[in-house]
């Protein structure tokens, strides 16, 4: 499915705005040099959209300039973990849009502003970002700080920024003059969009009168996306909470339309209830979600990488060669297969040694090329299980022994409010010193950011996943490794269900009740496996790595996931035709 000969957004006039779609996204991962983004939500986000840009969808998309950024980790010898903001001038990146909008919270009129950040795509087509902010000298200076932090602040300053994020941006897209036909949640941050659409669709009736037809007409307009498997990860916040900030008229429409839930007012539910389409983001957490919501009709569409953004320059170059439209087609990876064994070799040869010099540069220490290198970085989370790897210390030095040298990696920021977060990555730097030998090198690396993921997912040999089952959602940076010939070692859970084909894209961990089970699998498959693949059969790796490519890197991106969104869940009426016709039938009614 192609969007490219669709007209610019720009040059779109009100009847073509009517078929936009409008994307919401709490944080979204635009650039390393704006940091809006604290992980996985954000760079799935980014990557969305540069896969919406690449292929010319019609889609605009709303998030906050946040100010301060999420913050940059600093750990000391013991691997206590610091962090700093990171200030950032949306002024000397963005553009600034004229409008201001305004939208009452706590009683108080807050005004907001947008700036602007376009897009661009590999033919040349634009998205359009706007980044939310509400340092302006009219507001309350309690409100002037509402767009400075990510995630940070208590529940009511998180409940604001949904206020601002959800009814601002419905405000500054309307101001703008967008008229979309779909608004897409990523996530329960921006649900409070739907309460802003309804109170569109009253045009200023008082929210008591919104009649089955009016609620009807938002759900129509909504779709929405839940990453989160577990009910703690869901934003809930008191009645009391409710009716002081979003105000006494608002509040008992939530509670009538069954977005209070054990006596908290919850985001997804008010999400759910909004939302003529729903999805998980894998088959998996599809499954989990329906368990978690019996009430509602959720889908899958499992989430996928950008594959120009996350594929190193080495295999970039590799891919023009051979395969010259796989930036604009990334099934075109499929025919990676083809690819002779020695270039795959040479090419992640050369993205190891990039790696290698960023950590000598991080840390000091110095690897080495021919050492088999494994990867583990990700939000540093108790459930996530970093340490699964060090349940038998004796025996990963054993292992190192044997096949001589192994070589960890490991990345990944708490959030600063997470105490057992902060704690596991102490156990890990702590076991690291511990183990630390001729043979066995165990580094972590602080402030896991965007470079620093693009070259570890790039670098490493293998690329370990230990999340206690159900409870990774999807999980992306296999997704990256993949692109660039690493295969994964992971537990059963999230996209790796999918994406699993034993001895062919990887290996999967058995599934086992205690933690010391599937340690014992790790184990096994490094002992009997994998060190003696890398070590002792290097033709039958490299294989493994090209298949890697040609079987995950090919589907497990946005381009796949992002038509999936459009068929299924923007436009779903272009199903009774042909696909490759009906979709700009649609978007040109």
């Amino acid at each position: 499915m192609r969007f490219d000969n669709l007209p610019r957004l720009a040059s779109l006039d009100c009847a073509g705005n009517n078929r936009l779609a409008a994307y919401f996204s709490m944080e979204i991962a635009v650039s390393p040099a704006i940091p809006t983004y604290s992980g996985g939500l954000g760079v799935l986000a980014g990557d969305t959209l540069r896969a919406a840009a690449d292929m010319g969808l019609p889609l605009a998309a709303v998030t906050l300039a946040h100010r301060l950024g999420y913050f940059r980790q600093h750990l000391d010898a013991n691997g206590v973990q610091t962090g700093e903001s990171q200030p950032w001038s949306p002024e000397s990146i963005l553009a600034p849009e004229e409008p201001i909008v305004t939208v009452t919270i706590e009683g108080r009129p807050v005004a907001i502003k947008a700036w602007r950040y376009d897009l661009e795509g590999v033919t040349g087509y634009t998205i359009p970002i706007y980044f939310l902010d509400t340092r302006l000298e009219q507001n309350d200076p309690r409100d002037q700080i509402l767009t400075d932090h990510l995630y940070g602040g208590d529940s009511d300053y998180r409940l604001r920024q949904e206020a601002v994020l959800g009814m601002g941006g419905i405000r500054i897209l309307d101001a703008l003059d967008y008229h979309p036909k779909v608004y897409h949640m990523n996530e329960g941050h921006a649900a409070l969009l739907t309460i802003a659409l309804l109170e569109q669709q009253l045009h200023g009736a008082p929210l008591g009168s919104a009649t089955e037809e009016d609620l009807d007409a938002v759900r129509e307009l909504c779709v929405f996306t839940t990453h989160t498997p577990v009910p703690a990860g869901h934003d809930r916040f008191s009645a009391e909470q409710a009716n002081r900030i979003l105000g006494m008229e608002r509040a008992p429409l939530l509670e009538r339309v069954g977005a209070f839930h054990d006596g908290l007012l919850n985001m997804t539910y008010l999400a759910l209830r909004f939302s003529r389409f729903v999805n998980g983001v894998a088959m998996q957490h599809g499954i989990v979600s329906r368990e978690m919501f019996p009430e509602y009709s959720i889908e899958a569409i499992t989430n996928g990488v950008h594959a120009v953004t996350w594929t190193s320059p080495s295999f970039q170059a590799t891919f023009d060669r051979h395969l010259p439209r796989w930036r604009q087609d990334n099934l075109a990876l499929r025919y990676a297969i083809d690819i002779p064994e020695a270039e795959i070799k040479e090419a992640h040869l050369e993205s190891k040694r990039a790696l290698i010099a960023a950590v000598k540069d991080r840390s000091g220490i110095e690897l080495l090329p021919e050492i088999f290198t494994i990867g583990f970085a990700r939000r540093a989370a108790t459930y996530k299980r970093s340490d699964l790897l060090f349940t038998d210390p004796e025996r990963l030095v054993r292992c190192a022994h044997e096949f001589g040298g192994l070589q960890i990696l490991y990345s990944g920021k708490a959030h600063p409010a997470d105490e057992p977060g902060k704690a596991m990555i102490r156990h890990v730097i702590e076991l690291a010193k511990q183990l630390d030998s001729d043979v066995l090198k165990i580094i972590y690396l602080e402030n896991y950011e965007w470079n620093l993921a693009a070259l570890l997912t790039g670098g490493v040999d293998l690329w370990l996943n230990t999340p206690k089952r159900p409870y990774e959602a999807s999980g992306t940076s296999g997704m990256k490794a993949a692109l660039n010939g690493v295969p994964s070692l992971s537990i059963l859970d999230g996209w790796w269900i999918e994406g699993w084909i034993e001895g062919v894209t990887g290996w999967a961990i058995a599934d086992h009740d205690e933690d010391a089970g599937e340690a014992t699998s790790l184990y096994e498959h490094l002992e009997q496996v994998i060190l003696p693949l890398y070590y002792h059969q290097p033709d039958q790796w490299r294989r493994i790595m090209r298949s890697t490519i040609a079987l995950n890197g090919s589907y497990f991106n946005t381009q796949r996931m992002l038509e999936q969104y459009v068929q299924n869940s923007y436009f779903p009426e272009s199903l009774v035709q042909s696909p490759a016709a009906t979709l700009e039938h649609s978007l040109a009614k």
